[in-house]
């Protein structure tokens, strides 16, 4: 059953696009382009993926539509050809050379549609030492010293979840990837290949602590530096009931309403004098520990102290500005973010939820007049 709506409104509303399945970075890309409006044809494989979410609560793949295809099918490649001639943008996530095996690499896509954005997305990359090895998150952002720099410096680094390599420095890289090479073949015609690398991302990431590095102004080691838990008025601190509270008082005169509100006015004067630093974290600790999150969260509403409960992922929907935001939504009972960012003239949407593999055979093979898609269909 088709999922209504799917086709849709945003900013890109008009651009086609394939996704060949896989999982994390590349459906995660994927789904932002859906939910800026682009008709996203996800080209699920029978079987389905071997670590992928139950598709019933896949939210990476909302606002999209499904295909079934057998790349290794006779026809199988054939089919996706014919999607491929028709679409602005195709995103596949194998290791190198497997989509050429398959029968859909750029050079045989491009043979049918030069205007193809044909966007890879690897953890290695397409060339290198590594390009053919496995490999995860973990791996990519510690090879790229973004993993090493984060955590106490008495204890092992600390891993923060698969956000940071896959989505942030995969995902969003290959988002920002394929719409500027779509661009650039509007312009002129020509389409081109899209090496997004989670490697080349990730470190892209930290070039604000790589000029602060080359300036002097960062120690290449953990929690001895102003934005890593080394600065006493910039991490997290545990309150009475177990609970967290995150500060982040940089500037001196929020750090002035911080430790005046925190109760310790008399450590006004540390701002600047990383002597008293130990000083100073032993006396925000202490004075945490004496109220409750809740307690400390009434403390500083409203002040410009930067500090903020830490709040769990089944929390923060309810927040009150979260949730005057919008930036949380339900969809066919499902709590999840809301499209972003946000858009004054075209604005997008959760249009439909997660598609269900091969449900939206029928409609794409009309909508995108590609009748091999359906079995029994004529070569």
């Amino acid at each position: 059953m088709t999922v209504a709506g799917t086709v849709g409104h945003g900013p890109l509303a008009g651009v086609r696009v394939v996704e060949l399945a896989g999982i994390g970075p590349g459906p995660f890309a994927a789904m932002l382009l859906a939910d800026l409006g682009a008709d996203v044809v996800r080209v699920d494989r029978p079987g389905g993926s071997g670590l992928a979410v139950d598709p019933d609560y896949d939210i990476t793949n909302r606002n999209k539509r499904s295909v079934l295809v057998d790349l290794k099918a006779d026809d199988g490649p054939a089919r996706v050809l014919d999607l491929a001639e028709r679409a602005d943008i195709l995103i596949e996530g194998y290791r190198p050379g497997v989509a050429e095996r398959l029968g859909v690499g750029p050079e045989t896509c491009h043979a049918r549609n030069p205007k193809l954005v044909y966007g890879r997305m690897t953890g290695w990359g397409q060339q290198g030492p590594l390009a053919q090895r496995a490999g995860h998150d973990i791996a990519y952002i510690a090879l790229t010293g973004t993993l090493g720099m984060i955590g106490a410096p008495d204890a092992p680094p600390a891993v923060p979840a698969n956000l940071l390599g896959d989505f942030a420095g995969g995902s969003l890289y290959l988002v920002v990837g394929v719409l500027a090479a779509l661009h650039h073949a509007r312009t002129t015609g020509s389409g081109q290949v899209v090496d997004a690398a989670i490697v080349d991302g990730a470190a892209h990431l930290a070039a604000m602590i790589h000029s602060m590095l080359a300036a002097g102004r960062w120690q290449d080691r953990r929690g001895a530096n102003l934005l890593d838990g080394g600065c006493p008025y910039y991490g997290t601190y545990e309150t009475a009931d177990g609970q967290y509270m995150a500060v982040g008082a940089l500037e001196k005169q929020f750090y002035e309403e911080f430790v005046d509100l925190l109760g310790i006015p008399e450590h006004a004067s540390a701002h600047k004098d990383p002597a008293r630093w130990d000083a100073l974290r032993e006396a925000v600790a202490a004075r945490f520990k004496t109220r409750t999150r809740e307690e400390w969260t009434a403390v500083f509403e409203g002040s410009d102290a930067c500090v903020a409960p830490v709040l769990s992922l089944s929390e923060a929907p309810q927040h009150p500005h979260l949730a005057a935001r919008g930036t949380f939504t339900d969809h066919g009972g499902i709590t999840q973010p809301a499209p972003a960012p946000r858009f004054s003239a075209t604005p997008t949407s959760v249009r439909g939820g997660p598609a269900q593999p091969g449900a939206d055979t029928e409609d794409v093979a009309r909508d995108w007049n590609v009748p091999r898609l359906l079995k029994g269909a004529p070569e």
